[in-house]
């Protein structure tokens, strides 16, 4: 297929690849950006269906993907979900001649592969926790005793965020390496940070990183931080207990070294590097990167974003976003809770009718992202995954930001579905502690950075 043709000044007819709530974050942001003359997106959900035209291709099929992009004149694919990443269609996408949001194949090992990120880690001297790599039962059992008690399992390969057991127990811990062995896995075995965590995410073109404003998210089930691993309950930010010098330090020894590190295997990185951060007693840790953004954390930061999306995620798509001004942040705080379904996540049961989610967004300041929705015979809502939708509350302060997530969930009915009731509760009554040693001085911001977060750097660093 030859290459596209130029794209109009100004403008750009932009494809959104996914199903999730972060999906919708993502149209919903796109949609209010008059740089995006069209949007389109596949397969999407039952909430994105109402605002822009979807369509029903597999999202890791690359033909199938690029075929659809050249019939809708798509200018830039934005892609979502880390599968399609993994699988390799940003690839196709670009040998058709169309620009792509999201790394290549070999760059998405970063999420695809978790030794292969602990492997670029050292090379870019990273820090991160110590870590083994294990094949066998043998290997898994004398990992676990090396590093003691808590237990941290990760399954090596993608797990939709649910890979990871954390655990006092050594037996559980190595049932679920053998879990891993069977399926043909391997397992990374770490040692336990201890430590508040923090998402941030950076937008990369290959060689320069422009970080968003970083978040707090909730991976556990249920209140209190009890029960499995989910793919993430909810969400907050800004940070206001974050040390002042943290997005400086995270792009300083973590975000840059890794672009120049994978620039200089051949392999640049442009998208979405999502960094899992624990602020530690010997200081910051990598924790974990994706390589695409963050659900939930994607619904309450772009929730806060002023500046255009289109016109950033096209430019770090084109490699250039150094050309790119201070981004500009809402001084709002926005918390996102997310309703699953009953079962969820061991076996969540589906296809119950979703009610009142026309009632939760018309709550003040309020806004209902779907994820894992459908419709029936009858054109109701019905939940279809695990997450069903997240409601975004944003107000100012956390205080207020939570209080009108809640009203929102409040009104919506799933019978059976669960969510957590302590989102954000923690950071609003001042509850986080941060070791001395997680935070440093920040750096002097110009002055040129006016609007801009005031709780972090949005300053764009170049390798």
């Amino acid at each position: 297929m030859g290459a596209a043709a130029p794209v109009p000044l100004g403008t750009v007819k932009v494809l959104v690849l996914g199903s999730g709530g972060r999906e919708h974050a993502l149209v919903r942001s796109l949609a209010e950006d008059p740089f995006v003359t069209a949007l389109h997106a596949a397969p999407g959900n039952a909430g994105i269906a109402q605002e822009v035209p979807c369509h029903p291709v597999d999202a890791v099929d690359g033909d199938a993907v690029v075929a659809l992009a050249a019939e809708l004149g798509s200018e830039l694919v934005v892609i979502g979900p880390e599968a399609p990443l993994v699988a390799g269609v940003g690839d196709a996408l670009r040998e058709a001649g169309i620009a792509v949001f999201g790394p290549s194949a070999a760059a998405a090992r970063l999420e695809g592969s978790k030794a292969f990120a602990k492997e670029v880690m050292a090379a870019a001297n990273v820090p991160t926790a110590m870590a083994r790599v294990a094949a066998t039962r043998e290997e898994a059992a004398e990992a676990l005793d090396a590093f003691g008690s808590p237990y941290v399992v990760k399954d090596d390969g993608l797990a939709a965020g649910k890979g990871v057991v954390v655990t006092e127990d050594r037996d559980a811990a190595l049932a679920h390496a053998e879990d891993c062995f069977r399926a043909g896995g391997t397992v990374l075995i770490e040692e336990y940070l201890r430590g508040p965590e923090v998402s941030l995410f950076v937008l990369c073109d290959g060689r320069t990183g422009i970080p968003l404003s970083p978040a707090q998210d909730f991976k556990r089930i249920h209140d209190g931080d009890e029960g499995p691993n989910t793919g993430g309950m909810g969400a907050y930010t800004p940070l206001d207990w974050a040390p002042a010098g943290l997005v400086d330090e995270v792009m300083d020894r973590v975000a840059t070294p890794v672009l120049a590190e994978m620039a200089s295997r051949g392999t640049p990185f442009t998208g979405v590097l999502y960094c899992g951060l624990a602020l530690t007693p010997r200081g910051i840790r990598v924790v974990e990167f994706n390589v695409r953004f963050g659900d939930p954390e994607t619904q309450a930061v772009l929730a806060r974003l002023k500046t255009p999306l289109g016109s950033l995620l096209l430019d770090a798509a084109k490699g250039r976003l150094d050309e790119d001004e201070q981004l500009h942040w809402r001084h709002e705080s926005a918390v996102a809770v997310v309703l699953a379904a009953p079962g969820y996540p061991a076996s969540p049961r589906t296809g119950g009718r979703v009610r009142g989610v026309r009632k939760a967004a018309a709550e003040p300041d309020v806004t209902v992202l779907h994820a894992g929705t459908g419709t029936d015979e009858n054109g109701r809502v019905i939940a279809t995954g695990g997450r069903v939708l997240a409601v975004v509350g944003r107000g100012d302060g956390l205080d207020a930001a939570r209080e009108r997530a809640y009203a929102g969930i409040e009104r919506i009915r799933l019978d059976g579905g669960q969510y957590r009731h302590d989102i954000a509760a923690a950071a609003a009554a001042g509850r986080i502690e941060v070791p001395a040693a997680a935070a440093r001085p920040p750096r002097t911001a110009p002055a040129s950075n006016a609007g801009a977060d005031p709780v972090t750097s949005t300053m764009g660093t170049t390798v």
